[in-house]
């Protein structure tokens, strides 16, 4: 089996980008991901890692990683794609110590156990996600207030509450620069920051961007502790997915944590379809 690593998104497309396709909404994060490479190539610490493994001339499963972030993987078509991948990314030293790895269920737990087998690090679950899609938004209960893209005068609300975000959601990352972030976010560069307001007060956030060929990723969604209960996040998450679909994705996609059973209830709901599950694992010693 031979592994083909990508010096671009284009070349890495070129290779696994059939592949990836065949199951586009189970490959939503790794065509998003490659969407944000190309808008802003510079915002990470080293160069992407972007490979495919092939068996004879046929793609059995890609990686790609941006440093200093997981590895994400493919689904895996053939057993032994894991191991040489991880055999691959073992010899990366460009972007730093791995962190961990992300991906389908199955996959991403056998790239796990390929990982500690062959460098001895831990390898530890640290975290169950559902990957979902949408192709008709069931409108949920109105209320109060109304949606607008967020503006360079909200860029301080937005790189505060995508911090408040990543800390209650996702902890444990690596560092972020929360400020270019939302710089990037409010200016639409890979990524568009969107805010529900009621009586002139923002009161809820949420993201779109991570194109995929026929859709786009919904992400993150926050609304402060003291806000929730109002429906501010149901309201904004359908309006900006019909924002989507009425420009003419054919799917719209989102990931919910499974142990928040209010986010998967109030997607579900708006008529967001389970894709398939996610699971992230934890490579560090501590």
């Amino acid at each position: 089996m031979e592994i083909l690593r990508a010096s671009s998104v284009a070349a890495f497309m070129d290779v696994a980008g059939e592949f990836l396709a065949e199951r586009e909404a189970e490959h939503n994060l790794i065509f998003g991901i490659c969407s944000s490479i190309e808008a802003d190539p510079n915002q990470y610490i080293a160069a992407p890692y972007l490979a495919a493994a092939l068996h004879g001339d046929r793609v059995v499963g890609a990686a790609i990683r941006t440093p200093p972030w997981r590895v994400v993987v493919s689904m895996m078509d053939h057993p032994g794609a894991v191991h040489r991948l991880a055999e691959d990314l073992s010899k990366d030293v460009a972007g730093g110590p791995i962190p961990g790895a992300v991906g389908p269920s199955e996959a991403v737990t056998h790239f796990a156990e390929a990982w500690r087998e062959r460098t001895g690090a831990p390898a530890r679950l640290i975290r169950h996600e559902r990957s979902f899609q949408l192709t008709h938004v069931i409108p949920p209960r109105p209320t109060t207030g109304e949606m607008r893209r967020a503006v360079q005068g909200d860029r301080v609300l937005v790189r505060d509450w995508v911090e408040a975000f990543m800390n209650e959601a996702l902890p444990g990352g690596p560092v972020q620069d929360f400020e270019a972030l939302a710089d990037r976010w409010v200016r639409g560069i890979g990524r568009e920051a969107w805010l529900w307001f009621d009586g002139g007060r923002a009161v809820s956030m949420t993201g779109v961007g991570g194109l995929t060929p026929h859709g786009i990723r919904i992400g993150p969604v926050y609304t402060p502790p003291e806000l929730r209960g109002h429906g501010y996040a149901s309201n904004l998450v359908a309006g900006v997915t019909q924002r989507q679909l009425d420009a003419g994705r054919d799917y719209v996609f989102l990931f919910t944590d499974l142990a928040n059973p209010t986010s998967n209830k109030i997607y579900q709901d708006i008529g967001y379809q389970r894709v398939n599950d996610i699971d992230e694992w934890d490579f560090s010693e501590g």
